[in-house]
């Protein structure tokens, strides 16, 4: 029975939605606010539900989302918001198509202060899961204990996205900035 990701994919996920996710994604970090707010995003709208089931429909997301540009979801009108919850390619949760405009509102208000959502991040950084939590809970809608750990290990904020025999995990570990270790 598979204990990590890594093992899951090694013996189940091969040839699936997971290995390319597993492979190329999982655990590198991301540079871009965009690619941290769509990452939030799509873990978010997981609550619920299968990984599997987001990594099919993410192509979707980022079409329905505009590519998750955070300054054109924070406009989204009602009207948008209806659109949304009509479109069978993404989940259609009102609260979670709610949370998703609300948090890139937020997130550009930590723009202005930080100059970016990346070094906001940075700046809180080393935080501990719990500490994690609490702040991500302050800040932003619909982010549980779960949520904000897999956004943050997916990511590279948190460690255990890969295992240390896990092939990917010395990939992911060339790419850590140096505050990494911390």
């Amino acid at each position: 029975m598979a204990t990590t990701y890594c093992d899951f994919v090694q013996h189940k996920g091969k040839g699936t939605v997971h290995q390319h996710y597993h492979d190329k994604e999982y655990g590198f970090p991301l540079h871009s606010d965009n690619e941290l707010f769509a990452r939030l995003i799509l873990e978010i709208n997981q609550a619920g539900l299968s990984w599997e089931t987001i990594l099919k429909k993410k192509d979707n997301f980022f079409k329905a989302f505009d590519d998750f540009d955070i300054h054109k979801v924070a406009r989204y009108t009602d009207k948008k918001k209806e659109k949304l919850m009509q479109d069978a390619g993404i989940i259609r949760n009102r609260l979670k198509i709610e949370s998703t405009i609300d948090n890139a509102k937020r997130i550009k208000a930590i723009q202005k202060e930080f100059g970016s959502f990346k070094n906001w991040l940075d700046t809180h950084h080393p935080k501990t899961k719990e500490e994690w939590v609490k702040l991500f809970k302050v800040t932003f809608r619909f982010t549980g204990g779960e949520i904000v750990n897999e956004f943050l290990m997916s990511t590279g904020y948190l460690p255990g996205a890969h295992v240390e025999t896990c092939l990917v995990y010395k990939k992911v570990m060339k790419q850590k900035p140096k505050w990494a270790g911390k």
